[in-house]
């Protein structure tokens, strides 16, 4: 579903120019830093963390720990700048973005995409040779993923840009796997759907409180086109799908009791907070759903971690095998 020409002022979307660009030297690095979104990245090295200590029969050596975060965090922050560099004819118009580097004149456009090609080439380059390709080709998915299937194809065409364009931020537990296993299997797998059915409501919410800047930026989230009440009632969907979803491993004796009873209870809180929004649409409730979600997914994986510490699979399960 696309928005109507006439819903934008296309005026407003021609960024500013700025007549001194900076040059490199001039460029701080808390401006670098800032291209990357580290506050994002520290959720995607969290899903990617668990993984790496259930993929396998022993902890994982510090050293490999090390080599995965970083080319994940150089992966992430490689797609994070480019999509920035995508975006600039719009970021100025959205207030959370207006003060980015570059829509704020502190970077230009070329200063952005030159960063980002050189981190999204470092994460494959040290990941392959420091970990291993399969690895690697995660991580270079969940750019490419994130760059044109996301930022490029649906972000300015479809309400469904989150929904099917959020498969870019499902790659993390795989590639923590990967890095242990150099294979995929079921649990990964399952993972990945988790991610996958967390990110609508997650995101939905976001662009509750949002809504005007995505409407003047030309952006058709779902609230834009089909309206709150619907997205409300998208929210309340999607959580009881995560909630069905999140208890599968248990069921599939996958991970054990510990796991099952935070999936519960952090799934019920996630499915409390849908519905109350959706009777009580105020701001307040949006923005408690939203922080929450945060939460959610970094303590639902911590329960997985914690569940492998004492939990050890049936012998003989029914599993899945992928490797290069």
């Amino acid at each position: 579903m696309q928005l109507p020409d006439s819903a934008f002022d296309h005026a407003s979307l021609v960024a500013p120019t700025d007549k001194t660009a900076p040059s490199f030297g001039q460029i701080s690095l808390r401006d670098y830093v800032a291209l990357t979104k580290p506050t994002i990245i520290s959720l995607l090295l969290a899903v990617t963390l668990v993984p790496m200590f259930l993929a396998g029969n022993m902890p994982p050596s510090p050293m490999l720990i090390f080599w995965t975060m970083l080319g994940g965090f150089l992966a992430a922050g490689g797609a994070n700048t480019i999509n920035q560099f995508m975006d600039r004819d719009i970021d100025h118009v959205m207030l959370r973005t207006a003060k980015r580097p570059l829509p704020s004149g502190r970077m230009t456009p070329g200063h952005v995409l030159a960063f980002g090609v050189l981190l999204s080439v470092a994460s494959f380059v040290l990941l392959w040779s420091q970990v291993n390709l399969l690895t690697a080709l995660l991580a270079l998915s969940g750019i490419l993923l994130y760059l044109f299937l996301y930022t490029g194809l649906l972000k300015r065409s479809s309400t469904q840009n989150i929904v099917v364009g959020g498969a870019a931020g499902c790659i993390p537990p795989l590639v923590g796997w990967a890095a242990i296993a150099n294979e995929l299997s079921l649990l990964p797998l399952i993972m990945f759907i988790i991610i996958f059915y967390w990110t609508p409501p997650h995101f939905w919410a976001l662009a509750l409180m949002r809504q005007k800047e995505y409407a003047a930026a030309g952006v058709p989230m779902l609230p834009v086109v089909a309206g709150e009440n619907e997205t409300r009632r998208h929210i309340v969907l999607y959580s009881v799908l995560l909630l069905l979803i999140s208890v599968l491993p248990f069921f599939l004796h996958l991970l054990g009791p510990i796991y099952l009873a935070g999936a519960l209870l952090l799934n019920g809180i996630f499915l409390w907070q849908a519905v109350d929004l959706w009777r009580k649409p105020t701001n307040g409730n949006t923005w408690r759903l939203y922080k929450y979600s945060l939460l959610f997914l970094a303590l639902l994986f911590l329960a997985m971690g914690i569940d492998g510490l004492f939990y050890t699979p049936p012998v003989g399960l029914p599993n899945i095998h992928w490797r290069l």
